[in-house]
């Protein structure tokens, strides 16, 4: 397996990821994929981070699959008898991408093309550098989106402009993907990461079983209409049930009444 195709450091509850092959773009490719993998899996698992940065090394966030690496990497070959499968796998990286239960900030600092921009949608915010891109560019190679350009891109900005940058295989810049609601801020190339950092510290200081049930809350909720709010209301239901127990809540209450600073513990 290459090295360090993915770096992870962790501090202050917050881990940072990065996609690290900047001489290429950070491209894609099969050792890059297991990478993000583990790493995904390790902050997961990690009781001290509540937070995670998603982010690339260079000029890029991740310029697509490395065509030459990965799909000409033998065990392309397994991936295509997956897929010729009765009930073919999802991407494994987005399945992992979808389950984290803590929140992804996703500090796009240049290209998110292909597979990259599935990656930054992913992630549950979005700060843009005004050098950042967005392409979901399968369409140019003959190839059909995954499943997040099919599900989850309209529900971000909307059926048909979704079905625009899908048909086409237009690449926006970050101005644009603000104005579509792909990202919240766009910023100057040196402001992004300290401001993405500074908004991860943030929520990293609010109560971790708090954020996690808020975070569950919405993956729940995508896509439902009117008449399918019951079952999130019972959700909602047991969720208080068990935060109004916790220490963080009885935590919250004493620190309102005493007026300080609250510090919480997961617990």
């Amino acid at each position: 397996m290459a090295a360090d195709e993915v770096l992870y450091a962790a501090a202050d509850n917050v881990a940072t990821i990065t996609l690290n092959r900047p001489d290429r773009m950070n491209a894609a490719t099969f050792d890059m994929a297991d990478q993000l993998r583990d790493a995904l899996e390790r902050a997961e698992s990690d009781r001290d981070v509540r937070v995670l940065v998603l982010t690339g090394a260079g000029p890029a966030f991740c310029s697509g699959d490395d065509v030459e690496a990965a799909w000409g990497d033998p065990r392309m070959a397994q991936v295509m008898a997956d897929l010729d499968d009765v009930r073919p796998p999802i991407t494994p990286e987005v399945a992992l991408l979808r389950d984290v239960t803590k929140p992804i900030i996703a500090a796009v600092n240049g290209p998110a093309l292909g597979i990259g921009m599935d990656f930054a949608l992913w992630a549950d915010v979005r700060l843009a550098s005004t050098a950042a891109t967005f392409g979901q560019l399968f369409v140019k190679m003959g190839l059909t989106a995954d499943v997040t350009g099919l599900w989850l891109l309209p529900q971000l900005i909307g059926h048909a402009a979704a079905a625009e940058l899908l048909f086409t295989g237009r690449v926006v810049k970050a101005a644009e993907a603000r104005e579509l609601g792909l990202v919240s801020q766009v910023l100057e190339p040196a402001e992004l990461l300290p401001a993405t950092m500074k908004l991860a510290a943030t929520i990293a200081q609010r109560p971790p079983r708090a954020v996690r049930a808020i975070k569950e809350g919405l993956r729940r909720a995508r896509g439902r209409d009117l008449n399918q709010l019951d079952d999130l209301g019972a959700f909602v239901g047991a969720s208080l049930s068990r935060l109004f127990t916790s220490k963080d809540h009885k935590e919250a209450a004493a620190a309102f009444m005493e007026k300080r600073q609250p510090v919480f513990t997961g617990e």
